[in-house]
């Protein structure tokens, strides 16, 4: 008997390897595809003739030891080519062709001595220092190799891979224990001790193999299983050549010798894959980090920690019955100790993602402040001592969709969480703020009553009405507060939330700010519900008509351009005008379909005057929340191909109110809406935050002054003047100039002499229905009118808002 035999075969059944692994890129190199194919052919061949030799004793060194010599020199050539062609770029591949140099040079020098002096060489000798660094080499090529892909791995989960490895270790310490009892007893030969070294070593080979199949979450690619089986096929083979050995029972040439060839054979595959992906390494290193966070909870790695903990058992359970030796008793405890803490860790971990998981489900992603679920848990709790007062304020942003549609939601969503930080600044230790979704904010006062809840909603306003800076913007926000006391108004939080709701509605339409429940909002709020409802209804039934109000031109007295005016003929109630349901309209998201509405209706008049010979420009109105479309230059562009009318015969009506909320999207908007031919006007010029830019800088036709500059003209000097210099102002900018609002001879006369080009109001016609309208203009040109005499239609209607 000597030290590790020379003689390497392969078992017949590695013909059922998958053809994959010979399906590879080698083939685009020649000398690296006859090597491996010699690889493959040399351990074939081996196991050919080492099945056909039962006992080693008739073909013997003659035959099986080139064939031998071919399967552990073949696999060392791969490993050397490749690395010839990374370099030292790839430390792993220089470790595991060292460690396959080293053991094929031991196992050459150790058959040439047994061939030269017929006898195994002394012990311990060079082949046994050159095989036994194999294992060291091997090692070090496995830590390389897995040092990027666990880097940061969570420290947790190295308990897995430490309960996998002892486990492994347990195992094969219990197979291999008569090996170790030799040490155990006391035997100091050379033989003995060189028989335990190659399955001590090959116990540290399975289990790191087994810790690395332990981690869970870490993506070591499909090549890796090459080197794994291959490590585990010559680590068996080495441990069972040490049983036989250290009973005297080794037969040489062996089949089962074969072991050896096929894993190193398999671990020179894997080294040969992984140095045709060094041109993905940076690739690779860049996606490491999102391999290690893969998910961590997936049930394939935990195999191997469940199968290590089981076995261990049995080992402890077996050894009541059989002897195993001191190593395999120590490793069993240690394991079982390591599996332990492991268990402990995890659930400690399962406590912090339940507790953290709990945290999530009761807080406002965004903003991070508690949301609706924990609003309910909290307040719930709180609303059951009924020893204190309590007020409940519900928060609405003003015109917070708006900042949204101009700005986008990612400025809307910055808000939001400055806003929440505000509110929490202004509020007591005790009370409790929440997000209820969207800009919708709900504040819990304790030991608060009326004035209290009042004072509280007036400081929240003040601290809101402080500009918030977003996007280089100076963006100002208002809110509406409605409250609800408990227990008064109630003493669960869905009734409080229902009466906070109504007092803020009251607060938001009233625009006083806040407003304190009460039993009165009940009915209010029933009536708002139904007119929403209704006007779903009058949108689809024809209860929503068109009056129209000509525009004069104060020059020549003539008529060119009408306002389209929407009024609601409600079934019981008559006549609504705009100021009646506009408000609902826009709260409920009925504008869009409101707008299209009364766009339909205007352009099928412009469309009947046509034909008649009339040729008028209906001007409509727009709200700050029908121009947000894109698509509306569009839409505007097919209605009035389709009504075969010119883009002239349309005007579009914007406040500067949406001008000034997003100048870019409406310089987009309007720019299209001039260039397909429709003209745009100001309405209620100088009301909103005028700023003279704009009139530079965006495509306007005209400029509608507001009816409270004309009013005044008569008996105010300045109000004339700004008049005046508005007029000059649209001139000199190349605009026209309409007045709203005339309602004496005194204003038409004034603006007349002023210059401004148009004029509208009580004084020469309000508001009519087409069909007044058609007779007021027979009769004006019938009787030749002249522009400082309008006539004025009979039976007039009462005074109504603009829509």
């Amino acid at each position: 008997m000597g030290s590790l035999d020379p003689i390497h075969g392969s078992d017949i059944m590695v013909l059922t390897i998958n053809s994959n692994l010979l399906r590879t890129n080698v083939f685009r190199d020649p000398l690296r595809a006859g090597l491996i194919w010699t690889m493959w052919g040399g351990v074939l061949a081996v196991a050919c003739v080492v099945g056909l030799m039962m006992d080693g004793a008739r073909l013997g060194l003659v035959v099986t030891a080139p064939l031998g010599m071919v399967s552990l020199w073949v696999p060392t050539v791969v490993c050397w080519l490749a690395v010839s062609r990374v370099g030292f770029r790839r430390l792993e591949v220089v470790f595991a062709a060292a460690a396959l140099s080293s053991f094929a040079a031991a196992s050459t020098y150790h058959l040439w001595f047994r061939a030269a002096t017929g006898s195994s060489a002394s012990f311990p000798s060079v082949a046994d220092l050159g095989a036994l660094s194999f294992y060291t080499l091997i090692v070090a090529a496995l830590t390389v190799a897995v040092n990027p892909k666990v880097r940061g791995l969570a420290p947790w989960l190295w308990w897995e891979c430490a309960v996998g490895s002892l486990g492994a270790a347990t195992v094969l310490a219990v197979v291999l224990s008569p090996v170790l009892d030799s040490i155990s007893m006391g035997s100091s030969s050379p033989l003995a001790s060189v028989w335990a070294a190659y399955p001590l070593f090959g116990l540290l080979i399975v289990a790191t193999v087994a810790g690395i199949a332990s981690w869970r979450g870490v993506r070591m690619g499909s090549r890796w299983g090459l080197l794994i089986v291959g490590l585990m096929v010559f680590s068996v083979t080495q441990a069972s050549y040490a049983l036989q050995a250290s009973k005297g029972a080794y037969v040489f040439g062996r089949p089962s010798d074969a072991g050896w060839g096929i894993g190193l054979a398999l671990v020179a595959m894997w080294v040969d894959g992984a140095e045709r992906r060094v041109g993905s390494t940076k690739q690779g290193r860049r996606s490491s980090t999102t391999a290690r966070t893969q998910s961590t909870t997936g049930g394939t790695a935990l195999v191997v920690p469940a199968m290590a903990a089981t076995a261990v058992l049995a080992v402890l359970i077996v050894e009541a019955w059989v002897r195993v030796s001191n190593l395999a008793h120590a490793l069993a405890v240690v394991t079982l100790l390591t599996a332990m803490v492991r268990t402990q860790v995890a659930f400690r971990r399962l406590e912090r993602m339940v507790h953290l998981r709990r945290r999530e489900a009761i807080t406002d992603e965004l903003t991070g402040l508690p949301n609706r679920l924990a609003l309910y848990a909290d307040v719930g709790a709180r609303l059951a001592d009924h020893s204190s007062r309590r007020a409940l304020l519900l928060l609405d942003l003003d015109k917070f969709k708006e900042v949204n549609d101009s700005l986008g939601h990612q400025v809307g969503d910055r808000l939001l969480v400055q806003v929440g930080a505000r509110l929490q600044e202004h509020l007591r230790p005790g009370d409790l703020l929440a997000r209820l979704g969207g800009d919708e904010f709900a504040v819990l006062l304790e030991d608060a009553g009326r004035e209290q809840g009042a004072a509280a909603a007036t400081r929240l306003r003040a601290a809101l009405a402080e500009p918030f800076a977003l996007e280089g913007l100076s963006l100002h926000s208002g809110a509406s507060i409605g409250i609800a006391l408990s227990p008064e108004d109630g003493t669960d939080l869905n009734t409080l939330l229902r009466k906070a709701d109504i007092a803020m509605y009251k607060a938001k339409t009233s625009g006083e700010g806040h407003h304190l429940y009460s039993c009165i909002d009940d009915a209010d709020c029933e009536i708002r519900l139904r007119t929403v409802a209704e006007l779903r209804a009058a949108i689809v039934s024809d209860q929503l008509v068109v009056h129209y109000q000509p525009k004069i031109n104060l020059d020549t007295g003539k008529v060119h351009g009408v306002e389209a005016l929407v009024r609601w003929e409600h079934p019981t109630r008559g006549l609504l005008y705009p100021d009646a349901f506009l408000a609902l309209v826009e709260e409920a998201g009925l504008m869009p379909a409101l707008t299209r509405l009364v766009l339909e209706m205007a352009l099928d008049q412009a469309a009947v005057w046509q034909s008649q010979g009339q040729h008028l420009t209906v001007a409509v109105n727009l709200s700050a929340s029908s121009l947000i479309d894109s698509d509306l230059p569009d839409r505007v562009a097919a209605m009035l191909a389709a009504r075969d009318l010119s883009p002239a015969a349309l005007q579009l009506e914007i406040t500067e109110e949406f001008l000034m909320a997003d100048r870019d999207r409406a310089r987009r908007i309007l720019t299209r809406l001039r260039d397909g031919g429709v003209q745009i006007s100001i309405d209620d010029y100088g009301t909103g935050y005028s700023s003279l830019s704009y009139l530079r800088d965006l495509p306007i036709d005209e400029l509608k002054l507001d009816r409270s500059f004309v009013f005044p003209m008569a008996g105010d000097p300045r109000a004339a003047a700004l008049v005046a210099s508005t007029i000059d102002l649209a001139h000199n900018l190349g605009l026209r100039m309409v007045a709203e609002g005339v309602e004496t001879d005194i204003a038409y006369t004034e603006l007349a002499r002023l210059g401004c080009d148009q004029a509208q109001g009580y004084y020469m016609s309000r508001p009519v229905p087409a069909a007044d309208l058609d007779r007021w203009l027979t009769i004006r040109r019938a009787t030749h009118a002249l522009v400082d005499a309008p006539v004025v239609v009979p039976q007039l209607l009462p005074t109504a808002a603009n829509f």
